[in-house]
């Protein structure tokens, strides 16, 4: 069975076309060195009739956007070889020096590692 990295960002919409255009660049690098998929995907339908909306859960501020991310591999143990390679990667770096000027706030992303429990 196959191995998610999963995460929940909230991006401000001012900066949501910077976000995609990292996001682009670091799928490249992450598919490059063996992820089987990468994705990311922005809040649209917000206003669950059920349960707890992401906005909600994710304590947004006025103006963000929930973004929901995620990284297939093949397995744990090629998780943890593809992402050693993808943070020594420079191209990683240079896509945003400066932390304090990522188009996002790092310290609000949540993150997991999930094992697959259905597949098909």
């Amino acid at each position: 069975m196959s191995y998610v990295d999963g995460f929940l960002i909230p991006v401000p919409k001012k900066n949501l076309a910077a976000y995609m255009k990292m996001s682009k660049k670091a799928g490249k690098i992450w598919q490059e060195y063996g992820a089987v998929g990468y994705y990311e995907c922005a809040g649209d339908d917000m206003n669950a009739a059920f349960g707890l909306p992401f906005p909600k859960q994710m304590k947004l501020k006025k103006g963000e956007v929930p973004v929901f991310s995620f990284i297939i591999y093949k397995s744990k143990a090629q998780r943890d070889k593809v992402n050693a390679k993808v943070m020594k990667d420079p191209r990683m770096e240079a896509m945003c020096p400066d932390p304090k000027k990522m188009p996002f706030d790092v310290k609000r992303m949540a993150f997991g590692g999930f094992k697959t429990m259905v597949q098909y």
